[in-house]
């Protein structure tokens, strides 16, 4: 194969592919769509040369050819409060489609109201083949307008319709139980939830899974509620205070880190140590918090693999797979750092 590229500003197209490779327009046509039909090594002679050339589809001739647009589209929450959520949810994702047709198409959302109104945009315009949405709600406006349009799509969170639809979640209710078994293990006998977000899904199940834990632990239980959108300055003030009430909780369990931050400096401004004082529990999704607080147990979400299972579940659904086999949690990992008990 000769090494040769096109002149600089000179497209690259089926045709060039083909006079590099010395196979006809229709070989490397088909072999560009995936043809099976074709040797293994005429299909890596192929990607090769594309490669090699740069070769990017013509988005629009597919599809009018095909009526399909090769692209997924991941309608991001941008009022997310995890660390490093975004960046490994679409690294993820990524690696799912690596070496597919597929191209992904990031659409952040600031303000979700906007969000029905983006998800109605690729739906009246077919912008997408398939699309992945983040932070539902039980009755969630987006899930119901694909629904009903018969659209592919996937959420990462559950939602509270009977029609069943593609989703993978974290496993929200196993993080809490594990999460309060510890902490009761370490002589925890009052303990605090910290949440945010009241509106997701995600957070029904969280304040469901600790009422349930707590009860069956026989511990006492309390919730914060309303923290999501505080300033963090705000949430320290609230530790603060917190750690000087006279029956203030001796374990806490966050859902979130940029929280979980707030909430240890607020802690430790009031002389309490962490781990000894009071115990802290928080869920990871970076590997910033073990650094700032390496003696601080946590469970680990891995969104960068949440990402990838979500993809293969659209990808699927893509393809015509049942609904109400495309549900899956990701299980929670704790990372027990400290194994001194109270």
């Amino acid at each position: 194969m000769s090494s040769q590229k096109p002149l600089a500003g000179g497209r690259v197209t089926l045709r060039t592919i083909a006079e590099l490779t010395g196979l006809s327009l229709s070989t490397v046509s088909l072999s560009l769509r995936g043809g099976t039909t074709l040797k293994p090594e005429t299909r890596a002679k192929v990607a090769a040369a594309a490669e090699q050339l740069g070769y990017v589809p013509d988005r629009a001739g597919v599809r009018l050819r095909t009526g399909k647009t090769n692209v997924i589209a991941l309608v991001l929450d941008g009022a997310e409060d995890s660390i490093d959520f975004a960046r490994q949810m679409i690294q993820g994702i990524g690696q799912a489609i690596k070496g597919t047709r597929y191209h992904l198409t990031v659409i952040p959302e600031f303000e979700r109201g906007d969000a029905v109104d983006t998800v109605s945009y690729v739906l009246e315009n077919r912008t997408a083949d398939g699309v992945i949405i983040t932070h539902t709600r039980p009755r969630d406006p987006r899930v119901q307008l694909m629904i009903d349009a018969g659209f592919p799509f996937v959420t990462h969170g559950r939602t509270g319709f009977d029609t069943p639809h593609p989703f993978h979640d974290f496993h929200a209710e196993a993080f809490v139980a594990t999460a309060v078994e510890r902490l009761a293990s370490k002589g925890c006998h009052h303990v605090m939830l910290v949440v945010g977000d009241d509106s997701t899904t995600n957070h029904h199940n969280l304040m469901g899974a600790f009422e349930r834990a707590t009860a069956s632990a026989g511990i006492g239980a309390r919730v914060m509620k309303g923290t999501q959108g505080m300033p963090p300055a705000e949430m320290r003030r609230m530790a603060f205070e917190l750690a000087q009430e006279a029956g203030r909780p001796d374990g806490i369990l966050c859902d979130s880190e940029m929280r979980t931050i707030a909430l240890a400096s607020g802690l430790q401004e009031a002389g309490l140590q962490l781990g000894k004082d009071i115990e802290l529990i928080y869920k990871q999704t970076s590997g910033i918090l073990p650094t700032l607080f390496p003696a601080l147990d946590s469970i680990r979400e891995d969104v960068f693999a949440a990402g990838g299972e979500l993809t293969r579940l659209l990808l699927r659904r893509i393809e015509g797979a049942d609904a109400s086999h495309l549900q899956t949690l990701g299980e929670p990992q704790p990372q027990w750092r400290s194994e001194r008990n109270r």
